[in-house]
């Protein structure tokens, strides 16, 4: 019996859902497609909220910002912390690849898992296509798993959105706090409650 099932279509149409072909899974089955060459690296797909969705394609300019984002993070983090850039995270229903994650440890830790919500002080998206998806059914995704700080680095409108404050789960989960930056603004970078540093937004803009 395959594990696979197609979405409903009502589901194709809720806010931030994409509209291409999207199965359900459970973290574990999705895990196994993995382990058994089913899905490669090469595949262009995430899991999230229990669907296997295809990722967004990147345009030059969404590479840059993502590389310069991880780079100016990677720049200002203490000890006891490192940054990855597109790499999955495992959630009790998803298993997103942000454009950027700071996870706490060492890289050597996670050999063989993935980060978890635990390890995470921030995920960041970058969006310009994807930002309809990346504000409304990533930040919930990541407010319901209590990820503490969620960035966009909003492309299209030239700014850095920062979510603080999650309410787990929740009937409709999403943050409490949301401040914007500027492109002539500094963001400042929060890790377990406390700022370690300010980065210029214009250096994440392309």
């Amino acid at each position: 019996m395959s594990v696979l099932t197609p979405l409903a279509p009502r589901l194709q149409q809720a806010v931030g859902v994409p509209n291409d072909f999207i199965w359900r899974l459970r973290v574990e089955q999705y895990h196994e497609m993995i382990r058994t060459g089913i899905l490669t690296e090469d595949d262009p797909v995430e899991l999230l909220d229990g669907w296997l969705v295809m990722k967004m394609p990147k345009k030059t300019a969404h590479s840059f910002a993502t590389q310069q984002t991880r780079v100016r993070l990677e720049a200002i983090l203490p000890l006891g912390w490192f940054a990855n850039s597109q790499e999955p995270v495992t959630l009790d229903t998803s298993e997103p690849e942000p454009d950027v994650s700071v996870v706490r440890g060492e890289r050597r830790q996670y050999l063989e898992c993935h980060p978890g919500p635990r390890d995470i002080g921030m995920l960041v998206e970058v969006a310009d296509s994807s930002l309809e998806r990346d504000r409304s059914w990533k930040k919930q995704i990541y407010a319901r798993a209590n990820v503490p700080v969620y960035w966009i680095v909003n492309l299209p409108e030239k700014q850095v959105e920062v979510y603080s404050e999650p309410t787990g789960v929740a009937e409709e989960p999403d943050y409490r706090q949301c401040r914007q930056f500027a492109a002539t603004d500094e963001v400042p970078v929060v890790l377990d409650g406390k700022e370690i540093g300010r980065i210029a937004v214009n250096e994440l803009l392309p």
